[in-house]
């Protein structure tokens, strides 16, 4: 028999690991309730989930822009 879990969730950024503020909340939701905090995530790409031990790690990842 194959037993089912539920994989809790986590967000990373920029090296610092963010707990889910709600498992009801979309990715793109707990990016926006993060911007507040860090406000460059703002524009930053959400990559993921990815399997990491017993929790789906997603990413945010900032988005590159050019100088000048």
């Amino acid at each position: 028999m194959i037993d089912a879990k539920v994989l809790a969730r986590s967000f990373s950024y920029n090296g610092v690991k963010l707990p889910d503020p709600d498992p009801k909340m979309a990715p793109e939701e707990v990016k926006a309730a993060y911007s507040h905090q860090y406000p460059e995530l703002a524009t930053a790409a959400i990559t993921g989930p990815e399997a990491s031990g017993e929790q789906l790690v997603y990413s945010f990842v900032r988005a590159m822009g050019t100088k000048g």
